[in-house]
């Protein structure tokens, strides 16, 4: 049967949104380098004989408008390339790489390039009061049920329960304050997660990980950067112990608990496991499967208990078979949450940091995590891991891989 594999990978420094070290690069611009430094590392691979370009993006308006895919394909020279853009918000870039994974199962091509992007700084740039208001008023009661919650006082029940429709527009840190009140996880819990992350990245920098895996990018005034702007060396717990709630005065997710928002993009090539053995390259991994499911808008962060779930069965795999395992931290509570509830070592999970200290710009996360676990693969020289995060809207992603150089 016919395998899809990871023959190279390409990822940008991610930086910190609207300040940060991409803050000026376009979307397009900083996609073609990745998309173009993942070809460059194929070289036999001709670029005639790519079938697709699939590019993710968590929110594709604006300057991240206009099918960035295609656009991308054309700024390279590739004229002949077809290219597509698809959101499905966090795990964007984990959905072309499934597409890209189903399309060579399927037998329709040998060759795809799987990428994501996101430019937080500059999709935001302006007022966004003055934009439309596109919301369905379907769910203005939902909404409303949202905003008496965030005020404080009120704790969360599935609204279904009472006959009600869920939040659709949920803001993402309103249901990470969800998913505290249904698991009990506390603000201590999460911060000390939090400090674990930061503290993790730091030892990974100093040990050259990250240097493993990152592309520089050339910035428009010509000067290079090669190193993500988020971790913060030296993060004690009694320093983010004292940060604020973000969301409710009664909450508990705070700005050292949370991913921020960033800017970064990253680029797969996958193939075909006989079209790779023809150009004579080494696979960094196969795809062994991947799933998507659904749950509550109000609670997304459990997302991916139900995929990890899903795509365990669908590999007649068990969680003991996983060596390492990264869920996308977009908020502390979700992911002890999530990996409390699936009996998830912590000793192999985000064993580099995860997103409070490297950053989550939401289109590139898939192809970012998809980098770090096979560096940590091949850093401990482990077989089998897993990524997964939870998604805006209610759902979950997986994949799990098996590492093969």
């Amino acid at each position: 049967m016919t395998e899809a594999v990871i023959v190279s990978i390409a990822r940008s420094p991610i930086g910190r949104a609207f300040k940060g070290s991409l803050k000026d690069m376009r979307a397009d611009d900083l996609t073609t380098q990745m998309v173009q430094a993942a070809l460059d590392k194929v070289p036999a691979l001709d670029p005639k004989d790519i079938t697709d370009l699939m590019l993710g993006c968590g929110l594709p308006g604006g300057e991240q408008g206009n099918n960035l895919g295609r656009v991308v394909a054309v700024q390279l020279g590739m004229d002949h390339l077809p290219g597509t853009t698809i959101t499905r918000y966090c795990s964007s870039s984990l959905q072309t790489t499934r597409m890209a994974f189903h399309a060579i199962k399927a037998g329709e091509g040998s060759a795809y390039i799987s990428a994501g992007v996101e430019t937080v700084s500059r999709f935001m740039k302006g007022n966004s009061d003055s934009l439309p208001d596109t919301r369905n008023p379907l769910f203005h009661d939902a909404e409303a049920r949202t905003k008496a919650a965030e005020a404080g006082g009120v704790k969360w029940h599935d609204p279904r329960d009472d006959g009600q429709i869920p939040d659709i527009y949920i803001a993402m840190g309103q249901t990470a304050e969800n998913v505290v009140t249904i698991t009990g996880i506390s603000r201590e819990e999460q911060d000390r997660w939090g400090v674990q992350s930061q503290n993790r990245a730091e030892a990974a920098i100093n040990a050259g990980f990250f240097e493993r895996e990152i592309t520089p990018v050339k910035l428009p005034d010509g000067s290079t950067v090669s190193k993500d702007d988020g971790p913060r060396a030296g993060t004690t717990y009694e320093a983010v112990s004292q940060l604020k709630p973000v969301f409710r005065p009664d909450g508990t997710v705070t700005a050292g608990n949370a991913c921020p928002l960033n800017d970064g993009a990253a680029a797969l090539v996958i193939m075909s496991d006989k079209r790779a053995k023809d150009l004579g390259l080494t696979p960094l991994a196969r795809i062994a499967g991947t799933s998507v499911t659904g749950l509550s808008p109000e609670i997304m962060g459990l997302g991916p208990i139900g995929a990890i779930r899903a795509v365990l069965k669908q590999t007649g795999m068990s969680i003991e078979d996983i060596d390492l395992f990264e869920i996308n931290e977009a908020f502390a509570v979700q992911v002890i949450g999530s990996a409390r509830e699936l009996n998830i070592d912590p000793e192999k999970l985000n064993v580099s940091g995860g997103a409070i200290a490297l950053g989550h710009p939401f289109g590139m996360t898939g192809a970012r995590i998809t980098a770090t676990l096979l560096n940590n693969l091949q850093t401990q020289d482990k077989q089998f891991g897993i990524e997964s995060m939870c998604v805006g809207g209610g759902m979950g992603m997986a994949m799990v891989l098996e590492r093969l150089s």
